[in-house]
């Protein structure tokens, strides 16, 4: 009997059980902090990444990693900050949920737009970041790639090295050379392979002096 009402109760205060720790907050990023000398990796949460780009409704694109980061510093830097571990991850991490002043961290991130429920590990803030997006806050104002999909797309070179050389030289079966530029129906699911003889381009002048003609849409 008593086993089943420990794990009853593990069960409802699971950081009851987590390991405890605190210290101050140094901002890595946007869901990544050293809490003390602890480098911590927020839980249910992803944010985007420093390098991401977002576009706004009316077709700008802005640097909206390094904006999360910044907004992320001002409200946490320097603060102290108490964690509880959930697990950790494949860099060897700690995976926790961190409270500043009695504020889960995670939880008001997301509610604010500066961060997105990480749904492949925890369903914890999935209403919150409804909320925010029902509200268009922070991110939801904007049209966004979820964290997640921005690095599968960099791995594949669908996302530019340099965010000022984002036009994408991309080389087509027949061999015709193609350039496509933000906005354009392809651009985001076209992958550049500089292996292959594709590149990047600064400009749509310097493709054009390149060889390469513009895509038609």
């Amino acid at each position: 009997m008593f086993r089943i009402c420990a794990l009853f109760v593990f069960l409802l205060f699971p950081n009851l059980a987590a390991a405890e720790f605190s210290g101050r907050v140094k901002v890595i990023d946007g869901d990544t902090f050293d809490v003390g000398d602890v480098r911590v990796r927020l839980h249910g949460i992803d944010a985007p990444e420093k390098d991401q780009h977002c576009t706004t409704q009316q077709g700008q694109s802005w640097a909206c990693g390094e904006w999360v980061n910044t907004q992320v510093r001002q409200r946490v830097q320097g603060q102290v900050a108490t964690c509880f571990e959930v697990t950790k991850d494949k860099y060897n991490r700690i995976v926790a949920s961190c409270e500043v002043a009695g504020e889960d961290i995670g939880q008001a991130l997301v509610a604010d737009g500066l961060a997105f429920a990480y749904r492949k590990y925890s369903l914890r803030y999935v209403l919150d970041e409804k909320g925010a997006a029902i509200n268009d806050r922070g991110l939801h104002a904007n049209r966004v790639q979820s964290p997640s999909e921005f690095r599968k797309n960099r791995v594949k070179g669908r996302v530019a090295p340099d965010r000022d050389c984002v036009i994408k030289g991309n080389i087509s079966a027949n061999g015709t050379r193609i350039f496509h530029s933000p906005g354009q129906a392809f651009y985001e699911r076209t992958g550049i392979n500089t292996r292959a003889g594709e590149r990047w381009f600064y400009s749509e002048r310097e493709a054009l002096d390149a060889g390469w003609r513009a895509a038609r849409r």
